[in-house]
This record gives C-alpha cells, sequence and structure tokens, in this order.
C-alpha cells in the first residue's frame, strides 16, 4: 500500500460521519480484487471475446449458439473456485451497517456486495447468479441451467416453452427500469457519493455522480486511473479501493 494522504481519508471520513445519506457506486476494480477480470481495459474479457455474441440480436437468432458461447464466458471469468469478497466489499458492508453508507449501487453482475453482507445493493445491469425465461419471466438460480448446459441442453428453456437467459443487461438491451430510477433517486439524495472502482466511462451509470453533484452533493473518486469525471469530484483518492475502503471505514 502506497501512503494514502491521511488529510482527503480524514476529510472524507468527517463527510461520511455527517451526511444523512451516502451513496457508493462501484465498478470492476472492486471485482477485480477478488480475481475476476475486468470487462474493459487492458486483457479484459472483450479482448479476449467478441462482444456482439453477446448481443441481444444473437440471442434472438441463435439462442443455442449464444448459450454454448455465455458458458464459455462465464468459465472464463469465475473458472472452478467461487471468489469472494475482498476488503472493499467487507468495509462497504460494515458502513453500511454502522450508518454511514445507506446503499451501493454496482455495475458489477458477480453477487460479491451481497456475500460481504451489504442489504441494500443495486444491480444495475443485473447479476449472473440468477437466469430468466424470456417470455414468462421466471427467475431461477444460474449454477443448475448452466449445468444444463454444459450437458448440451441447449438452449436451456422453462417448463413454459420459453428460453432463459442470463439475468444480465445484455448489449443492445437498456437497464432494468426499477434499477435506474433507484439509483438516480439515491445519487439525487446523497449527501456523499463514493465512485470506486469504476472508470466512469459507461452510461447511463456514468451520468449519476453528475446527478449527486447537481443535487449539492460531495462527490468522490476512488480508483487507480483518471476517469471521464475526475474534474467533478471534490476528492479524488487514486490507490488501491482495498486500502483506501477499510481506512475509511476505520476513521468513520
Amino acid at each position: 500500500m502506497h501512503d494514502i494522504d491521511t488529510d482527503t481519508l480524514d476529510t472524507v471520513a468527517d463527510a461520511l460521519r455527517r451526511a444523512d445519506t451516502a451513496v457508493a457506486l462501484t465498478g470492476a476494480g472492486v471485482s477485480t480484487a477478488s480475481g475476476i477480470p475486468s470487462f474493459r481495459g487492458e486483457d479484459g474479457i472483450w479482448d479476449r471475446f467478441d462482444p456482439t455474441d453477446f448481443h441481444r440480436r444473437r440471442f434472438d437468432a441463435d439462442p443455442a449458439g449464444f448459450w454454448a458461447d455465455r458458458r464459455t464466458l462465464r468459465e472464463e471469468m469465475y473458472g472452478d473456485v467461487k471468489p469472494g469478497p475482498n476488503a472493499a466489499h467487507d468495509a462497504l458492508a460494515a458502513l453500511e451497517a454502522e450508518g454511514h453508507v445507506d446503499a451501493v449501487v454496482t455495475q458489477n453482475v458477480d453477487g460479491l456486495h451481497a456475500d460481504a453482507g451489504s442489504q441494500r445493493v443495486v444491480e444495475l445491469h443485473g447479476t449472473h447468479r440468477r437466469v430468466r425465461c424470456d417470455d414468462c419471466g421466471d427467475r431461477r438460480p444460474a449454477d443448475p441451467v448452466f449445468a444444463a448446459a454444459a450437458d448440451g441442453d441447449l438452449p436451456p428453456r422453462c417448463d413454459c416453452g420459453g428460453v432463459y437467459r442470463p439475468d444480465v443487461v445484455l448489449f443492445g438491451e437498456s437497464l432494468p427500469d426499477d434499477a435506474l430510477t433507484d439509483a438516480q433517486g439515491l445519487a439525487r439524495e446523497s449527501d456523499v457519493f463514493l465512485a470506486v472502482g469504476s472508470s466512469l466511462s459507461v452510461r447511463p451509470a456514468s451520468l449519476l455522480p453528475k446527478i449527486a453533484v447537481d443535487s449539492g452533493g460531495r462527490f468522490v473518486v476512488v480508483n487507480f486511473d483518471e476517469t471521464t469525471r475526475d474534474g467533478a469530484a471534490t476528492d479524488v483518492i487514486r490507490e488501491d479501493v482495498t486500502d483506501v475502503l477499510p481506512a475509511l471505514e476505520e476513521r468513520v
């Protein structure tokens, strides 16, 4: 760990103590610390897979082929060992339990915030842990369906005859209205808005900090690399999220 600017940590911790509403937006940088590869960036998933293979149009035109590729992608991302929460997930859950963070809005689909104990998690892009029937909307755990797909049951079908699909946002689809509305409302209400491990380059999630700032909130960036929204941030901490968030939690 590098020496983190303690003055900035103290300032942000004080803001969290005083806030009526504090929200954390998390991106891939929180998951990579648990060994989950990012989609974008150097050696990201989209450097190894063709994103068009996971477009809504591909699912409609060739559901069996879509599922075969999706199973391969899932194995590449998560492997045989189930990843667990890291220190950043744990710190956010602790901050919520202590009353200093009201919600986590996440761009990640791995479910690790819930595993760490976070109670209010808005999953903007859905979750890989469920599948959903494209016809009737039935949802069920993903693991048995992916196991059946591995045995050649392609595409997996619901009892109603519809095709199951991963319960995540595919290319060509909009974010779920309920999740986006919830996230926008939280950003609008926030006195402190933390953007953690996100490049803030993908809309509409990248617009949430603007909503927070326009509503008078303090906007804090915690990310190794520069983000597209750094210029609007009140505080920028360019350190590892697994170091910064536990340090904040200790100070609060």
